[in-house]
């Protein structure tokens, strides 16, 4: 009887293990699809979230929102002028890489708001969306938390 109390309670030790190399830090699982997933383009909602049309098996596809991991772009409603024009400027940029490309999304995790999803988005040509936004002046780096005001730069 004892060998087998060890035997769980060594299960139970194990599963909370891999139940923790898993769980980002909040402690909660979190799911993630690692990709490559083949998309396509239905919508450009702003520089840093699209909508696509993901193939996720033979003859079945999905629609859904993506925001662009690791990137911030400006608002199209933002507080200044310059963060509308700046998030315009973004919007078009996407639409111009991404507008006929075929997309593979990777590194697939739910949004914290629900949804949509978090996703890296490369285009056929191996153009990464969010990497080009950065270069472009377009996005900046975002890990999450709090969001540094675009209009900042407007009163610089």
């Amino acid at each position: 009887m004892i060998g087998r109390r060890h035997l769980w309670r060594g299960a139970v030790v194990a599963g909370i293990g891999a139940a923790l190399l898993v769980a980002p830090t909040g402690g909660t699982p979190r799911e993630m699809l690692a990709g490559p997933v083949p998309a396509r383009l239905v919508a450009v909602i702003d520089g840093d979230t699209i909508r696509v049309r993901a193939r996720i098996w033979l003859d079945q596809e999905v629609e859904t929102a993506i925001r662009l991991h690791g990137i911030d772009a400006p608002e199209l409603n933002g507080a200044c002028a310059l963060e509308r024009i700046l998030a315009a400027e973004a919007r078009d940029f996407m639409a111009a890489r991404a507008g006929t490309a075929e997309l593979a999304l990777s590194d697939i995790v739910h949004d914290k708001f629900g949804g949509r999803v978090v996703a890296r988005v490369r285009t056929s040509t191996g153009i990464d969306l969010a990497a080009a936004l950065l270069a472009a002046g377009l996005a900046r780096a975002y890990a999450g938390g709090a969001r540094p005001s675009w209009c900042a730069q407007a009163a610089e």
